[in-house]
């Protein structure tokens, strides 16, 4: 493994080959299904051969971006590439077996990322501590001369926007808006981006937010909040993959709460965990850790074993040990 310091070190890696592969993480977000479009379109530009592959495919709610029917389900067929690239993702393991399994014979792996917990897996790996990943693939188009297309600009606003709470999260930097800047000076719709990343949800899942409301707990101190959601419950309301995308905002939003956490049941019997934290004194990155997981200091994310009553008391109980660590005390309004 090669570790990558500068963008000028990665762009000879693309110039030299011809056909790549992209994979993103499973269940998608909108910065993973953002930086493959994006990366896709800069290739393409550059007169490569590009397969995007995903094990899960694009999630409902991010349909509406172009070139999204060009992500592929992994199907069996063979796999032909030179390069594989990974995009947005801190653990190979996340990039799904099946996925896994077509890309075993391509040669080379690039790992470009923007978790400060990626596992340093591949060839080469490039990581920044970027508000998206969104970001370092707008920074390698830059660097390659690459003029943006209409469908890379939109994919890169998304990327960008998701991955900040639209613009809301500490991890916004000056950067950021630099690029989305740029974005909009060269034609993004703001307005129709937003309204499809934001207002446009089925009623489901408005179904499961009033579920999600029903199950939520508090710490005695008022310092986390979390809420759960069943294998029952997404069956009940036919849940896809993405219809819970930006519900823990809600709880991020409690007054007092400095760490928020959606646990929710996988059909394997295991537990997703995500965790948000408002307060850099406690670092979720660690909490996540502790159970394999990782991610950002505010925002990371963990599988482990259930049920779900016993994982989510091992993880307050992690979470709780760091919030009296942090020496905060109680919310008392």
């Amino acid at each position: 493994m090669k570790q990558l310091s500068q963008l000028s070190e990665l762009v000879p890696l693309l110039d030299a080959s011809e056909r790549f592969v992209l994979l993103s993480h499973t269940r998608p977000d909108g910065d993973a299904i953002g930086s493959v479009l994006a990366m896709r379109e800069i290739l393409l530009a550059r007169g490569k051969q590009v397969q995007v592959l995903n094990e899960d495919g694009v999630p409902d709610h991010l349909r509406f971006l172009p070139e999204s029917d060009v992500v592929e389900r992994p199907d069996g067929n063979s796999v032909e590439a030179e390069v594989v690239i990974a995009l947005d993702t801190a653990n190979r393991a996340r990039l799904g077996a099946n996925c896994l399994e077509l890309v075993k014979e391509v040669p080379q792996w690039i790992n470009i990322d923007h978790h400060i917990s990626n596992e340093k897996y591949g060839d080469y790996v490039y990581v920044e501590e970027a508000a998206a990943t969104g970001e370092i693939v707008f920074e390698i188009a830059k660097e390659w001369g690459v003029t943006l297309s209409a469908a890379a600009r939109d994919a890169l606003y998304v990327a960008a926007s998701t991955d900040t709470g639209s613009f809301q999260y500490s991890n916004t930097t000056e950067k950021t808006y630099a690029m989305a800047s740029e974005l909009v000076r060269q034609g993004v719709a703001v307005g129709e981006l937003n309204a499809a990343m934001y207002h446009s949800y089925p009623f489901r899942r408005v179904e499961l937010l009033q579920s999600l409301l029903g199950s939520l707990q508090r710490s005695d101190d008022k310092r986390i909040a979390w809420w759960g959601l069943t294998n029952a419950v997404k069956q009940q309301f036919e849940i896809q993959p993405g219809d819970s995308e930006g519900l823990i905002d809600v709880l991020r939003a409690v007054q007092g709460v400095v760490v928020c956490i959606f646990f929710e049941e996988i059909s394997d019997g295991t537990i997703r965990v995500s965790t948000r934290s408002k307060d850099d004194r406690i670092n979720v990155s660690k909490v996540c850790q502790h159970f394999g997981g990782g991610g950002h200091v505010m925002a990371a994310g963990a599988r482990i074993d259930g049920p779900l009553l016993e994982a989510q008391e091992q993880v307050v109980a992690v979470v709780q040990a760091a919030v009296e660590a942090s020496g905060m005390g109680p919310y008392l309004g």
